[in-house]
């Protein structure tokens, strides 16, 4: 009786990759992950006046491994041309959002190698970076977004999520899946979520989110991060230096960094994320998750891989067994 091994391996791992693919259905769709001792730094910026500054925080002894710029316009088909202490990002395609009006768009442009020559080997803290926009009307470019990823190994083991594109002002829904039962009232227990909106204003411009069916808030949105009410500064980011909250209870004092701990029940395995924008003229272009142990972001979670030669040991166990399995036929 013949094994392939290598082509039962194989076949499993198909598998899991399209049970994967079917559980990714949100339109504000996952980037990146990062599993281990990792944590995430987020932050914004918005004016009309073209240049200002947007930070990081991050603590002594990290490793940026991941940095991301963002930057969200309104009403131009015009590529942002946006530099980071005086280094032109250089931005990907544009993702417009088509469910809402304004011809909303977002960019986002890898600023790793850039953000980590100023933080590696710093002596932590916060970190500031010179911003300037150009390549449209200063009225046209809501802001930027920079979202940070550092590992430091005094950190728990977490899982960085990080989201973007749009979130559909219809309604969208992000899943936070956990291999085993959660248990918010133990030690150490953490889930944390930071969004990005721009084009977002003047108390009637609001999104609601619920978290795993009960309301969070209805107040997301605004210009927190906008140094003026006007197109051109219209954009908030839950950051680093947001008071972490469960919920806004008016427009003016939500920061867009929530604490999701208090919505997740003892033996849940799912956080889910449902966000609507009623206005259909906001643009949740980004969305940041921090949460304890492993998890997957709308797939399946992370399941442990065997080291080779556990992996090995293993096999020749189940051919052992076969082996013998078959002596015992033919005897």
């Amino acid at each position: 009786m013949d094994i392939n091994f290598k082509g039962m391996l194989r076949s499993l791992l198909v598998v899991a990759a399209i049970v994967s693919a079917a559980n990714a259905s949100a339109s504000l769709a996952p980037f990146q992950s990062f599993v281990g001792k990792y944590a995430l730094s987020t932050d914004g910026f918005g004016s009309t006046s073209e240049s200002g500054v947007i930070s990081a925080s991050v603590p002594a002894g990290s490793t940026v491994v991941a940095a991301y710029l963002y930057s969200a316009t309104n009403n131009t088909n015009n590529v942002p041309a946006v530099s980071l202490n005086g280094n032109l990002a250089t931005f990907g395609p544009a993702v417009s959002n088509a469910t809402a009006c304004c011809n909303l768009k977002s960019y986002r442009a890898d600023v790793t190698s850039l953000v980590a020559s100023v933080i590696n080997g710093g002596g932590g803290g916060i970190y500031n970076f010179n911003v300037r926009e150009g390549g449209a009307s200063t009225t046209q470019i809501d802001g930027e977004a920079l979202v940070v990823v550092y590992s430091n190994p005094s950190l728990p083991e977490a899982t960085v999520g990080l989201l973007d594109g749009f979130a559909s002002v219809t309604g969208d829904t992000t899943n936070i899946n956990f291999a085993t039962p959660l248990n918010p009232a133990g030690p150490g227990f953490f889930a944390e979520m930071s969004l990005g909106i721009s084009f977002s204003c003047c108390d009637t411009q609001r999104s609601t989110i619920k978290v795993n069916d009960l309301l969070l808030t209805q107040n997301a949105g605004n210009y927190d991060d906008g140094l003026q009410l006007s197109n051109g500064s219209l954009i908030t980011v839950g950051g680093f230096d947001d008071a972490l909250s469960s919920g806004g209870d008016n427009y003016a004092n939500d920061g867009e960094r929530y604490n999701l701990a208090s919505f997740v029940a003892s033996g849940d395995t799912t956080i889910k994320v449902d966000t609507v924008n009623a206005s259909r003229d906001d643009n949740i272009f980004f969305a940041g998750f921090y949460v304890s142990g492993k998890a997957g972001i709308n797939e399946e979670p992370p399941v442990d891989v065997p080291e080779p030669g556990s992996l090995l040991l293993l096999l020749l166990g189940v051919a052992a067994l076969l082996l013998g399995r078959k002596r015992e036929l033919f005897s």
